[in-house]
């Protein structure tokens, strides 16, 4: 029995969540998104582009606008056009933080030429764009193509925003996730390092029967005067490679 268009979408939704979840792997996610949407919404196409910018969604555009998934290289060529040419609907939903329907790519007139000139060449009558949006954060936009004119349905558009928020949300969980496993690594550095001076200062000190301080000293101006991470001259210290 076929199935409904109401399990399709709950499958769907399914399956990004066991992407979220499962070995989370941020391209694994977008390419099962955009390969659903194409599936669900009966289009021709269907392709991501992300911003690496901080997303602040103040439209300034700031952040380098890249195609990080598509169903083939038809979508890809004309997003691809379009962040080269710096408009499009894909990049205008992108910078407005709104959803941009093309019913009719041969009806824009002079407004984005040579998106609606690449995309009637790649065989596209119509598309719409929907932002990737959290709040006040927009990070690039999911867009969809189709072979014939024609919008989609109030609930269609409904259906695709929602997988757009999906898909939103876990970029940014790994953008986070991303962001505090470097906080993390800064922090150990910062304790590991620390380790190793004070085991340096206590050699210096051992050494030249002088206080901690002053051994700190010692240390901060070699490394100034060599250009050297306070750590690096303490690790000399410590593994005996360094005299001061």
């Amino acid at each position: 029995m076929p199935q409904t268009r109401e399990g399709q979408l709950l499958e769907t939704f399914v399956t990004l969540a066991d992407t979220l979840v499962a070995d989370y792997d941020v391209v694994d996610l977008l390419c099962t998104l955009v390969d659903k949407c194409a599936d669900l919404l009966d289009a021709a196409a269907a392709g991501i582009i992300l911003s690496d910018g901080d997303g602040d969604g103040d439209g300034d555009g700031d952040g380098e606008l890249e195609v990080v998934a598509s169903t083939n290289e038809r979508s890809r060529l004309v997003e691809i056009l379009q962040l080269r040419a710096g408009s499009g609907p894909c990049v205008e939903s992108f910078t407005t933080g709104r959803a941009v329907a093309v019913p009719d790519i041969g009806d824009v007139g002079g407004k984005w030429p040579r998106f609606s000139a690449g995309a009637l060449e790649q065989g596209f009558a119509s598309m719409h764009a929907v932002p990737l949006r959290l709040r006040q954060a927009t990070i690039g936009s999911l867009n969809l193509f189709w072979d014939r004119t024609g919008g989609l349905s109030q609930a269609d558009t409904e259906t695709v925003q929602a997988l757009a928020d999906v898909a939103t949300i876990g970029i940014l969980q790994e953008r986070a996730i991303r962001e505090r496993d470097v906080v993390r690594q800064q922090l150990q550095h910062a304790l590991n390092s620390r380790i190793l001076i004070e085991q340096a200062k206590g050699v210096l000190a051992y050494t030249y029967d002088i206080h901690m301080g002053d051994a700190f000293a010692l240390i901060r101006d070699y490394a100034r005067k060599h250009s050297m991470p306070l750590a690096a001259v303490a690790e000399r210290i410590v593994q005996r490679e360094l005299s001061l």
